[in-house]
């Protein structure tokens, strides 16, 4: 999380910072200094305020994509969607921020109201996160709200802070200036690697509103965001502030839509071409504009590929969090929460700045190897494309382990004999089941089913102890089925129930009992450590010739029929369910069920013993996770060393080639850069769903096809010294001036 755009205001600010305002400034005043040094006091206020403000965008938004699945209830696509149009609006409201600075409030003002407006979007958002608050609409509504504020809020002040920290040092202190950054720089990846290792803790492991605590790991980020607001307002006294410039990004506009449309005007073949088509704004804008945004637009060119690396980057904390529920996040102990994984980016990235700035970069100069800006641009881009390859592979490793999903006309089926001795299965048209089923078998797999069409009956016929029994069952297509066979009174019977379709959401694992003991009401309680979620699926089937009622934790199972009654899958934690205990009318026993691992379903049977005890058969109807979570540790130290060589290199670069006063402009091109990476993932997620895998290895070519267009592009490009070119413009300027006599003249505005 190198937190691109602070890398964009540091370097803007310390060209902005030798160019002071024109116009009417208010009176110098004294700034107060920290002990002793050239350190405005004021800039303690701002750099606490960034810290709080990036803790509580940064934990707000580590849990979002958990928030939209298990919360609100919708797809991964969807989640995944709305997920990246909000990272956009983030990063398309900065020139409205901007706007707001430059041309009417000033940057102290600005940032003040809206950061009230981000604090109502943070209160609205956990508002919404509260389950009792209204029904499901209302949920969306106030969640939607919550968002929209929280965007405009974080992308207004985004352009703001750090100019407005520059602003505090007077000219003479550049070099305080620069440190100033370089902390500035360090609050902001301290207040995203904090917050996105604790709020993932406050949702999965407090527990609120009978769930995930999502209103609460929302509400920590919005008290944030107030102690931000409040600091900031308290440092009101002491800071240094300087009055609306105009904003330079308008004027680079109007100049681009007045050259355009002036050469449009002007096609008549009598009047003599320019050189340059923005040249075609000298009528209106001097020759230093001109000049000027000619060297901008110059390196917004090169900017042209760029989203497509922020369409990899960004899908951290969506894709690569929803790989992570399908992984077993067990480190001896300790269980790492599935959105947890993110903080390895800004903990790598402040690791990489220190790895590469004073080791591998001073190496490959030794070595004499030219590796330029352009150069390392492109690594960047090789390094983050070769991430998601990496994601795919560990996407396929789980995909081995996970339960086939039913297409149409199909159906999954397997046998849980429950009998005292072997049986044979065989269904009419189906060659499935060749060897005898043992007793409390572990079934080593389902079994598919082609159907005939979306529905269709199975006829089986079952051999036990030398007996045929016949039975006769319907099967609807995308389902999936447990076929339960057990002996009453010397008879063979069977009961076909539908069961799970594919893996348990967050990673959980499922249960489903089967009590065979002969006992009225039974309550079952357990004694466990909570450890992840707090979802473990539970389904009960009742083999007891009695109705009974099962209570585990704080999830009551009430009246399960009897005969074999089946209950509908319930959740639990994932843990050891050792030293269960379970009480009849007239006895108590304790159960030692195991470990209930991530991902997995079971079944667990309880059977009666001659010594009046109860003993278990634990089943696995869908294997656990296996895939551990650590295997995404190479995808993020990829995509984190790739981050270092492409934003912090590419702002360096872009901004050594714009003059001074185009520093905001660039600044905009860049955080668009990252606006559009993130359409790109919200298109692909809704126009073309496919699997998971395939969609990585999409996006990894995708980047590999774009890194040939830039480096191509990079190896035509002709670096230059802004200062140069401008004297050499002013050169040119008097022999230009002679190609505009007869031309048409008119005022434009865009």
């Amino acid at each position: 999380m190198a937190e691109e755009e602070s890398s964009g205001k540091e370097r803007k600010e310390k060209q902005r910072g030798d160019n002071p305002s024109k116009g009417v400034c208010p009176p110098e005043k004294k700034s107060l200094k920290v002990c002793g040094t050239n350190y405005p006091l004021s800039i303690a206020f701002i750099v606490v305020n960034e810290f709080c403000e990036r803790f509580s965008y940064y934990g707000m938004k580590a849990v979002l994509t958990l928030y939209f699945l298990y919360f609100l209830h919708w797809d991964e696509n969807t989640s995944t969607s709305v997920y990246h149009a909000f990272s956009s609006l983030c990063y398309f409201t900065p020139v409205i921020g901007a706007f707001m600075a430059d041309s009417w409030l000033g940057k102290y003002k600005t940032i003040i109201y809206l950061s009230i407006v981000y604090v109502i979007g943070h209160v609205i958002k956990s508002v919404g996160a509260i389950p009792s608050v209204g029904n499901q609409i209302v949920h969306v509504v106030l969640s939607m709200t919550g968002l929209t504020l929280i965007a405009l809020g974080t992308g207004g002040i985004k352009p703001c802070v750090a100019a407005f920290g520059g602003d505090q040092f007077e000219e003479e202190h550049a070099q305080e200036r620069s440190k100033f950054f370089s902390v500035f720089y360090l609050s902001i990846n301290a207040g995203g690697l904090i917050s996105t290792f604790i709020t993932p803790v406050l949702r999965g492991n407090m527990e609120c509103f009978g769930g995930d605590c999502y209103a609460l790991a929302f509400g920590v980020p919005a008290a944030l965001m107030v102690i931000a607001l409040v600091v900031f307002i308290a440092g009101n006294g002491i800071y240094k502030k300087t009055p609306p410039e105009g904003n330079i990004l308008l004027k680079v506009c109007k100049c681009i839509g007045f050259a355009v449309t002036n050469r449009i005007k002007n096609r008549s073949q009598h009047i003599p071409k320019r050189e340059h088509w923005l040249d075609w704004a000298s009528e209106k804008y001097s020759n230093q504009l001109i000049t000027e945004v000619k060297m901008v637009t110059r390196v917004l060119f090169l900017f042209i590929p760029l989203p497509m690396f922020w369409a990899l980057f960004d899908q951290q904390g969506s894709r690569w969090t929803l790989q992570a529920t399908k992984m077993n996040a067990d480190f001896g102990g300790f269980v790492l929460q599935p959105d947890q994984m993110q903080f390895l980016n800004p903990l790598l990235i402040l690791v990489f700045i220190l790895v590469f700035d004073f080791g591998l970069y001073p190496v490959i100069n030794l070595c004499k190897f030219n590796f330029t800006p352009i150069k390392k641009m492109a690594t960047g881009m090789i390094l983050a494309g070769l991430a998601f390859a990496v994601a795919a592979v560990v996407e396929l490793k789980i995909k081995e382990n996970a339960m086939p999903t039913p297409a149409p006309k199909e159906s999954y089926i397997q046998v849980l004999n429950l009998a005292d001795n072997d049986i044979e299965v065989a269904i009419q048209d189906y060659d499935l089941f060749r060897q005898p089923v043992k007793p409390f078998h572990d079934p080593a797999d389902y079994s598919k089913l082609i159907l005939r069409g979306d529905q269709q009956s199975l006829h089986l016929k079952i051999q036990y102890q030398g007996s045929s029994f016949i039975f006769n069952y319907i099967v609807q297509e995308k389902s999936v089925y447990s076929l339960i066979v057990y002996v009453v009174e010397r008879s063979l019977r069977s009961h076909l129930i539908k069961d799970m379709g594919g893996k348990p959401s967050e990673g959980m694992s499922a249960v489903r009992h089967c009590s065979d003991v002969a006992a009225a009401n039974t309550i079952a309680t357990y004694n466990v450590k909570r450890l992840w979620e707090k979802a473990l699926l539970v389904r009960f089937i009742n083999t007891l010739d009695l109705d009974v009622n099962i209570t585990l934790g704080n999830e009551n199972f009430v009246s399960i029929n009897k005969s074999y009654g089946v209950s509908s899958y319930r959740t639990l934690a994932r843990g050891r369910y050792n030293n269960v205990k379970c009480r009849t009318e007239a006895e108590e026993f304790f159960l030692h069920l195991g470990l209930f691992d991530f991902g997995a379903s079971y079944t667990v049977v309880l059977t009666n013993t001659s010594t009046k005890t109860l003993k278990t058969w634990k089943t696995e109807d869908i294997a656990a996770n296996n895939v551990h979570i650590s295997w995404q540790i190479p995808q993020y130290l990829l995509i984190s060393a790739g981050e270092v060589m492409f934003s912090i290199t590419g702002l360096a670069f872009s901004y050594s080639q714009a003059p001074v006063s185009m520093k905001s402009v660039l600044q905009a091109g860049w955080l668009l850069t990252v606006a559009f990476g993130n359409v790109i993932v919200l298109v692909v997620a809704q126009a073309a769903p496919m699997q998971q895998w395939i969609e990585f290895v999409l996006f990894a070519a995708l980047l590999f096809i774009v890194f040939v267009i830039f480096s191509i592009m990079g190896y035509f490009y002709i670096g230059m010294d802004p200062e140069e070119l401008v004297d050499r413009e002013n050169k040119q300027e008097t022999s230009s001036s002679k190609n505009m006599i007869g031309l048409v003249v008119k005022k434009t505005e865009l």
